[in-house]
């Protein structure tokens, strides 16, 4: 499982998965389009590379998770594909390639529009041999 919607009164909360981190990355982000668009909806058409540097792995996925609604407000882009790598030096530093289409109300299956992550239960774990997140999306 990549991925799994909880009960949220208000906003979509979710919890996202992964052997390593990267791929935490990668579904959490999947996650968050997830709850914008139906992702089988979405076409390949655009590539955006997204470069990002945090101290702590908290802020890297929730600066990470920030600017994908930046560039959705920006840029008109929702994303259906990822490819993330992380490494830790002296900070941690993410490269992350996104794929996927500007927005187009005929063609996609749209729903909420995300307007930011927030803090409000966030947290990342390592749960045995796997990551795992807990994100709730102010929509």
């Amino acid at each position: 499982m990549k991925y799994k919607f909880l009960e949220h009164t208000a906003d979509v909360m979710f919890e996202s998965y992964g052997k390593d981190l990267n791929e935490l990355f990668e579904n959490s982000a999947l996650a968050l389009e997830e709850c914008m668009v139906k992702l089988s909806s979405l076409k390949i058409k655009n590539k955006h590379i997204i470069k990002l540097a945090s101290s702590s792995i908290e802020e890297l996925l929730y600066d990470f998770l920030s600017e994908l609604i930046f560039i959705k407000d920006t840029e008109g882009l929702l994303f259906k594909k990822f490819t993330v790598k992380i490494l830790k030096n002296k900070r941690f530093e993410l490269v992350a390639e996104c794929k996927g289409e500007k927005i187009n109300r005929e063609t996609q299956e749209l729903s909420a529009d995300a307007k930011a992550v927030t803090k409000h239960l966030f947290e990342i774990k390592k749960v045995k041999d796997k990551w795992l997140a807990r994100i709730i999306v102010d929509i």
